[in-house]
């Protein structure tokens, strides 16, 4: 099983700048956002090494983490009309902490999520289902904003983290419109034959994960079959 782990971009100098008066606050909030990552991280590895060990099969191919920047943060709060402080941060921005998952077969997205979901420390705030229920232009991942604890050297306390979980077949797909979706100074035709494309590259990685599940779900039969007799 892979980690990556993606740090905090370095900030333009002006965002930089207006968070300066609030540096040890800001940084205090941060840690704290990396501790409930460590948290999550830790769950889904162990419920991972539970899997392998039950059912000789690891449901977890990778694991990523993302802080988001303080540049993200700024604007995220200004496109909502909000001032810069501590509260707005955790109330209102719910993506600071990102947590991804990236499983080899759908079924293993539904198992290990209802395994998440159902720790008693783990409360789920939002659920957005975009594999039954793709976006426009094809995405597809599961995803949850939960709240679970942190425990500081005096007090717990709670904090969100985004959660997504995805297929192999939906994390190449979304690597890759991620990279076109940024390049500049396309023009808006090609941008419209492009997003047509890239709908048609979705459809085909949907029947790539529906097609393997099936492969998985045949050989997992025989095996059941074989004990049996």
């Amino acid at each position: 099983m892979k980690k990556h782990e993606k740090e905090i971009e370095k900030p333009d100098p002006a965002i930089l700048e207006k968070f300066q008066a609030r540096t040890q606050e800001f940084q205090t909030l941060m840690t704290y956002y990396r501790s409930a990552i460590r948290e999550v991280e830790t769950k889904f590895q162990i419920l991972a090494d539970e899997s392998a060990l039950l059912n000789d099969r690891n449901p977890v191919n990778d694991i990523q983490t993302r802080l988001k920047s303080p540049q993200s943060i700024l604007e995220k709060l200004e496109r909502k009309g909000l001032s810069l402080c501590w509260e707005n941060i955790e109330n209102e921005v719910l993506d600071v902490a990102g947590v991804r998952v990236v499983c080899p077969f759908i079924d293993d997205i539904d198992r290990l999520a209802g395994a998440f979901l159902e720790q008693d420390d783990v409360h789920l705030i939002r659920k957005k289902d975009y594999i039954r229920h793709p976006k426009e232009n094809g995405y597809r991942s599961l995803h949850l904003i939960i709240e679970t604890p942190i425990y500081l050297m005096h007090e717990k306390k709670m904090m969100k983290v985004e959660v997504q979980l995805r297929t192999i077949a939906m994390e190449f797909w979304a690597s890759l419109e991620h990279q076109m979706r940024y390049k500049k100074d396309l023009s808006d035709e090609l941008i419209g034959k492009l997003s047509s494309q890239l709908r048609g590259c979705a459809a085909i990685s949907a029947n790539l994960d529906e097609q393997m599940q099936s492969i998985r779900n045949r050989i997992d039969q025989e095996t059941i079959e074989q004990e049996e007799d």
